[in-house]
């Protein structure tokens, strides 16, 4: 998550939206995002500097965009996991496969990253957090935790069996460092320096399985203190630039978050309200004017605080993006498409079943703000009744100095004909 103090107008309104329109929202035995990936650039961070007063110095490289295309982008690129309490992480496997189409039975997948709190075992897998050097304006530096998660280690420590409280993080990178220095030509980009700098998980074709437990948060601190987050635990995956600079910055600029890098959110409790309810969002511009706010699946999977849950997000080569919680999972060296479709066509007959929605068809140029040609559908359901519009989320929220002129824009072509929407996407956010 991309937290935020500051709230914008339009943020607050997707936010009431949200609290009215949560409780309408149907169970599901898993949900899907059709269509995923879009043409467009986002901008990656070509300075971020810690200076000694607490405040930092930050430029975007608006003239270094990188451009994405295809099948699952921008998720497509390296992701860093992300882990907020209240949790126990008791397993944690990275896969890729050459391709996989939802309900395939052909070929396997196999497993690149592994994480078993049983018997210690962390195969490529790296525990970070933002424990750090504390700077005002960048938040903690990302660092190596040691096995309780929340503390500043000397060196990469596997990670005990333990439950982090309700808003505390850590994150999963993969077990190869960054080999060059900080720069927009080397293999990491930019990155802050001081930290610990990791790769995150490749590929198109991937999936993130998990085992964990997300017990109701009782403690006495947290009872008395209800902070923002008190008893939301939440799964997420980073375009893995972002929290190498800065996740949670006061300036927007020391992020590429805020020009569409990507998020997803795979299991995030929305608000203490609905504690129970895993929701599922995604967090760029693909048919959204807004990346705070993202688009949010109006149905959810059922949070259970008192059970080990498993399950996790496969990302297709045939653009659909899947959320599932299943008892069936397992974590083998090698995964069969045909045993991974067999736990999704289990759940169909669940309760609830499948909630799928088809996300729009667009270009984005962030180059010339001119409104561009797109093809495909707007966002639709199936499944359910609920409403498609994006909800707000703990993301990062507040208004832009950036001139309307120079914003990006967008085009979507919805059932009913192409709709030219000059939309200006906020650039150069200032976040906390």
């Amino acid at each position: 998550m991309i937290a935020s103090s500051l709230i914008s107008a339009a943020t607050g309104a997707s936010l009431l939206f949200f609290a009215s329109s949560a409780s309408a929202s149907s169970e599901a035995a898993f949900v899907q995002f059709e269509n995923l990936g879009y043409s467009g650039e986002y901008y990656p961070v070509g300075k971020v500097e810690a200076l000694s007063d607490g405040n930092c110095s930050c430029e975007q490289a608006m003239d270094s965009p990188i451009y994405i295309n295809g099948t699952n982008s921008p998720f497509n690129e390296e992701l860093s996991v992300h882990i907020r309490g209240p949790i126990n992480l008791q397993k944690f496997a990275f896969y890729t496969a050459e391709s996989y189409s939802f309900g395939s039975t052909d070929g396997s997948w196999t497993r690149g990253a592994y994480y078993d709190v049983s018997n210690g075992t962390a195969d490529n897998v790296t525990f970070l957090g933002n424990v750090g050097v504390e700077n005002t304006c960048l938040a903690r530096a990302l660092n190596y935790v040691t096995s309780n998660g929340t503390s500043l280690a000397s060196e990469s420590t596997v990670l005990e069996n333990v439950t982090i409280g309700s808003a505390e993080e850590f994150a999963i990178f993969s077990g190869t460092k960054c080999k060059d220095e900080s720069s927009l030509e080397g293999d990491c980009l930019v990155y802050r320096e001081g930290i610990d700098a990791y790769h995150g998980f490749y590929g198109t074709v991937k999936a993130f399985l998990f085992q964990f437990s997300a017990p109701s948060d009782t403690s006495e601190e947290g009872r008395t203190n209800k902070t923002g987050n008190y008893d939301m635990p939440a799964i997420w995956l980073l375009n893995a630039q972002i929290p190498r600079t800065s996740q949670y910055p006061l300036n927007g600029s020391c992020s590429a978050w805020n020009t569409g890098a990507g998020e997803f959110d795979i299991f995030e409790v929305m608000n203490y309200t609905q504690r129970n309810n895993f929701y599922t969002t995604i967090h760029d511009y693909q048919g959204t004017d807004s990346v705070e706010v993202g688009l949010q699946m109006f149905a959810y999977l059922d949070r259970t605080p008192d059970a080990v849950m498993k399950g996790g997000v496969i990302f297709g080569s045939d653009g659909k993006a899947t959320v599932f919680l299943s008892n069936s999972t397992t974590f083998g060296n090698t995964i069969s498409s045909s045993d991974l479709s067999s736990w999704l066509s289990e759940l169909d007959n669940v309760d609830g079943g499948e909630y799928t929605q088809t996300l729009s068809s667009i270009t984005l140029d962030m180059n010339t703000a001119t409104t561009t040609s797109g093809s495909g559908s707007s966002a639709s359901t199936s499944g359910s009744d609920s409403s498609t519009s994006g909800s707000g989320s703990d993301s990062s929220t507040s208004s832009s100095s950036t001139n309307a002129a120079s914003r990006p824009m967008f085009s979507i072509e919805s059932p009913v004909g192409l709709l030219s929407l000059a939309v200006p996407l906020i650039a150069g956010t200032v976040f906390l």
